[in-house]
C-alpha cells in the first residue's frame, strides 16, 4: 500500500510531518533521485534510496513499515484486551507473532460475542476504520428472546436514547422465524455493546451475537473459529 512520503519519513525518526513537509516545500527531499512534492506516494518496496539535504537515509526501518491487515474469528469466551483478566484467554494469544511492530484491534467484541475481528499493525488504517466521519457499517447476526412486533422494530430503526445519545440500526432483518427468532441488524457506529443495549431497551434479549461483516470485509463460512486470514489493503478508505 502506498503511504505519503511525509508519513514514511516520520515513521523513520526524522522529525514531525510538519518539519518534513516543510522540507518537501524547500525540495530537500529525494525518492530514488527525484525531488518529492506534498502529496507523493510510495509504497516501501519502491524506494531504493532516500536522500534528505544530500544525505542518504538508511531504509532499514522501512521493511516493518508496510500495514498489515488480518480477519480473526473471534469465538465466544475470549477476551479484546492484551491483558488476560480472569482467566480467560485474549485474542491476542491467537494472532501471528511480529518483531518491531505490534497488531492493532480495529473495535472491540464483548467475552459473549463472537465472529469477525480486524487487526492492523497500523495506526491511520485503525482510525479510519473506526472513527464515525468515514461511515464503515458493522453487520451482525443476533438471535433473541422477547415479544417482538412492528413498534418495537420501528423503534429500534428509528432511534432509541440510550445514556444521552440516540441510537439505531441503520438496517434491520428477520432471517429465521421459528423457535429463535434471528435477525440481521446492521450500524456505523458499534459503540460499546450498542448492538445489546438496543434491544434491551425494547425489552428483548440477545443469547447470541455475531459479527459477520465489518466494511467490504465479511466473515468467511469456510473461516474456523480462532483461525486468522491476511487481507488485501487495496481498499478506497485507505486512499483518503
Amino acid at each position: 500500500m502506498k503511504k505519503k512520503i511525509q508519513k514514511l519519513i516520520a515513521h523513520l525518526g526524522y522529525g514531525s510531518r510538519r518539519k518534513i513537509e516543510r522540507c518537501i516545500l524547500n525540495q530537500d527531499i529525494l525518492v530514488n533521485g527525484k525531488i518529492v512534492t506534498i502529496g507523493d506516494r510510495y509504497d516501501c518496496k519502491s524506494i531504493k534510496r532516500l536522500t534528505i539535504r544530500g544525505i542518504d537515509i538508511s531504509l532499514d526501518k522501512l521493511s516493518v513499515i508496510d500495514a498489515r491487515l488480518i480477519l480473526y474469528n473471534k469465538p465466544e469466551g475470549e477476551i479484546c484486551s492484551r491483558f488476560n483478566f480472569y482467566d480467560n484467554s485474549s485474542v491476542f494469544n491467537r494472532l501471528p507473532v511480529l518483531k518491531n511492530n505490534r497488531w492493532i484491534s480495529i473495535g472491540r467484541l464483548d467475552l459473549n460475542s463472537s465472529g469477525l475481528l480486524l487487526f492492523t499493525t497500523d495506526g491511520d488504517i485503525a482510525h479510519r476504520f473506526m472513527h464515525p466521519r468515514f461511515k464503515i457499517k458493522r453487520e451482525y447476526l443476533v438471535r433473541v428472546f422477547g415479544q417482538i412486533n412492528e413498534k418495537k422494530l420501528s423503534m429500534l430503526s428509528s432511534g432509541i436514547k440510550i445514556q444521552n445519545r440516540y441510537c439505531k440500526f441503520s438496517s434491520i432483518e428477520c432471517v429465521k422465524r421459528k423457535k429463535n427468532m434471528w435477525f440481521k441488524v446492521s450500524l456505523y457506529e458499534g459503540r460499546n455493546r450498542e448492538v445489546r443495549r438496543l434491544w434491551n431497551a425494547v425489552n428483548v434479549k440477545v443469547s447470541r451475537l455475531i459479527r459477520i461483516r465489518y466494511g467490504d470485509f465479511v466473515l468467511p463460512k469456510t473461516l474456523p473459529a480462532k483461525k486468522w486470514i491476511e487481507l488485501s489493503l487495496d481498499n478506497s478508505v485507505f486512499s483518503k
